[in-house]
């Protein structure tokens, strides 16, 4: 049964770890893989990467757990972004802060300047009519919301989410995605999520080369553990395996015009 990555850091592994990690993909039915870009830099990486592996789909994006771009780094990215939109399948990863701001002690954090910056990608996704891939948990969900609704943005793809229950209903009402991470086998306030959200507004991610505890302890994150993921969503739900890799695989496919 086949699978797709539906995000993944791909240009922050080492060279030998993508080569290899390519070679895999066939091995374990990965059928493709979603790169989400940190910034400039990781966006012509990524696009690089795609040029030469058509299982490779870039997002470019600017992350937004790092400081803020200046005006001139936005510019030059959203200009290279225009130039080059017919390789990307989507604008991401873009998004709020929550742990960066988690650590800041002084009070004065930028909060209004990446609100800012996110409905700049925002009007970007919805000028270039493609998918948002969003960072945005717990109340920074709700903010991105107001904006993808202020917006009128329907393609909504919400990556390792975590938030109350009153904002997965308003997602979910939105028919706004949210993909999970090998972290369902273990974190209670995942499967909580997983229990709550459609199956049919589900995808699967690794968010590579992030690490995984427990079974994954020490392993390079790999597309492969998607199908420890689809195992556990089935079980969670109790929905039949073959029901689950059918509508998530189906559903990457229509997201994203694969």
């Amino acid at each position: 049964m086949k699978i797709f990555d539906s995000h993944i850091h791909f240009d922050q592994y080492e060279e030998s770890d993508k080569d290899l990690t390519i070679k895999s993909l066939e091995t374990n039915n990965v059928e493709g893989l979603i790169t989400v870009s940190m910034n400039l830099p990781s966006c012509k990486e990524n696009l690089m990467v795609a040029l030469n592996n058509s299982k490779v789909h870039p997002a470019f994006g600017y992350h937004p757990e790092q400081p803020l771009p200046s005006e001139a780094e936005l510019d030059d990215l959203l200009n290279w972004i225009n130039n080059n939109h017919e390789y990307m399948i989507a604008v991401g990863e873009v998004g709020l802060p929550y742990y960066l701001r988690s650590k800041e002690k002084s009070g004065s954090f930028p909060y209004t300047g990446y609100v800012e910056v996110l409905e700049r990608f925002i009007l970007l996704a919805k000028k270039l009519n493609k998918p948002i891939i969003l960072h945005a948990v717990y109340e920074d969900a709700s903010v991105v919301c107001d904006l993808l609704e202020k917006h009128s943005i329907v393609k909504a793809h919400f990556h390792w989410f975590k938030g109350d229950r009153k904002t997965i209903e308003r997602m979910a009402e939105n028919k706004y995605v949210v993909s999970f991470t090998p972290d369902i086998l273990y974190e209670e306030e995942t499967r909580e999520v997983v229990t709550a959200y459609p199956l049919h507004l589900t995808m699967a991610e690794t968010d590579g080369p992030w690490p995984f505890d427990r079974i994954f302890q020490q392993k390079m994150t790999q597309p492969s553990m998607i199908h420890d993921v689809m195992k556990e969503i089935s079980a969670i739900k109790q929905i039949a395996i073959e029901e689950v890799y059918s509508t998530i695989y189906n559903k990457v496919k229509q997201f994203y015009q694969i």
